[in-house]
């Protein structure tokens, strides 16, 4: 038997005199006072096969890390044990480092006897640029090349967003003052790492259409959408690919999937259109783990661009990433509810992508990469 269409089913209603219930479930009100957005747990009862992953299959390259800073033993000692239980093998120390906070800690872990498990990105200062600053930023960069860093990074969000140059107006990502900088970068042969934005939804009104709104509620940095003060997402993203387009020569590694997680046909586009872009998957598992056939595919076309990176260092959250990428897992939780209230499945990415994205691809693309040993 034929069903009948909504428009159907509502005409037939009509015609016979009847009207839907008046207490559908969609109008009518509860008889108790329903909880608040954080209040409102409920706990699955779905019984399903689970393979929790506590260490990762094959060796894991870090791209984004951001352990503590690493200038005394007891710290180093700490982050190696935790790599070592998640067969982290290596680690790229993202957070900001130049000069003598670099070459700091570049000695301390050579003298923990762990230059091998860590390799570490130069800092830019992008405060307050004028005529001049391209090149003395450059200069200092070549500086702490021969110091021992290996690439560019993170830049973080506030390049674009924030950031002000000498004149007090907005540092637009592809200002020609920075040129040298990335044709510097791209004659050492070192990848810049840059994280451009935040979520879209950052951007858009805080209401109750908004995926994101119980984040942007709970943290009030987190909010863009005051056109006065902050670019558009698709005005910065813009910025943002002409800084692409104008340096083909320098391998760029977009932090957070670029913030297309949800999006990925879009950030396609961009692997399409440019060959030196590479992305890295920091805190954006919560959008992988709601469409893992997608994603599967997106990862299989895209095996050579994808880096693994986690952002934030906290050692129990990291087998999330390893159960979404290596199990065929259905409907498990997340790590932070105020990420995403939905729930995750895993991907069970083949072995070959696995490889790549764990290590193959940070090894190509980062000079003098400690060996990868995959029996680690």
């Amino acid at each position: 038997m034929r069903c009948l269409s909504l428009s159907g089913s509502m005409a037939l209603f009509v015609a016979v005199g009847l009207t839907p219930a008046a207490g559908s479930a969609q109008t009518r009100q509860p008889e108790f006072p329903p909880p608040s957005i954080t209040e409102y747990k409920p706990q699955s009862t779905l019984v399903v096969p689970e393979h929790k992953v506590p260490r990762a299959k094959f060796p894991v390259v870090d791209f984004h890390g951001h352990p503590p800073t690493l200038s005394s033993a007891e710290n180093i000692e700490r982050v190696i044990a935790a790599m070592d239980s998640l067969n982290i093998q290596v680690m790229v120390q993202a957070r900001p480092s130049s000069g003598d906070r670099l070459t700091s800690q570049i000695a301390a872990v050579r003298d923990a006897g762990y230059a091998d498990r860590f390799v570490f990105f130069a800092s830019l200062n992008l405060r307050d640029v004028g005529p001049g600053s391209g090149a003395q930023i450059a200069a200092q960069l070549e500086k702490d090349v021969e110091a021992g860093a290996v690439g560019i990074g993170e830049i973080g969000k506030g390049f674009g967003l924030s950031t002000q140059k000498a004149d007090g107006t907005r540092l637009e990502m592809d200002d020609p003052e920075l040129d040298i900088v990335w044709e510097t970068a791209g004659r050492l042969g070192i990848p810049v790492f840059v994280h451009t934005g935040d979520p879209a939804e950052f951007f858009q009104p805080l209401d109750y259409e908004n995926e994101r709104w119980l984040e942007m509620a709970l943290f009030q940095r987190r909010r863009f959408f005051d056109r006065e003060r902050f670019p558009s997402f698709d005005d910065l993203m813009a910025e943002r690919d002409r800084l692409l387009a104008k340096h083909p020569n320098t391998t760029w590694v977009l932090a957070h999937l670029s913030w297309y997680g949800s999006d990925l046909g879009r950030l396609g586009t961009i692997f399409d259109q440019h060959p030196n872009v590479h992305a890295e998957l920091g805190a954006i598992l919560y959008d992988l783990g709601r469409q893992p056939r997608f994603a599967r595919e997106f990862f299989t076309k895209y095996q050579d661009r994808l880096l693994f990176g986690k952002d934030s260092f906290r050692p129990e959250e990291y087998p999330y990433y390893w159960r979404v990428f290596e199990t065929a897992d259905e409907y498990f939780d997340y790590y932070r509810d105020y990420h995403a209230f939905w729930k995750l499945y895993g991907m069970d990415l083949p072995d070959e992508v696995l490889k790549k994205v764990y290590h193959g691809n940070a090894a190509r693309i980062i000079p003098r990469m400690p060996a990868i040993e995959s029996a680690r």
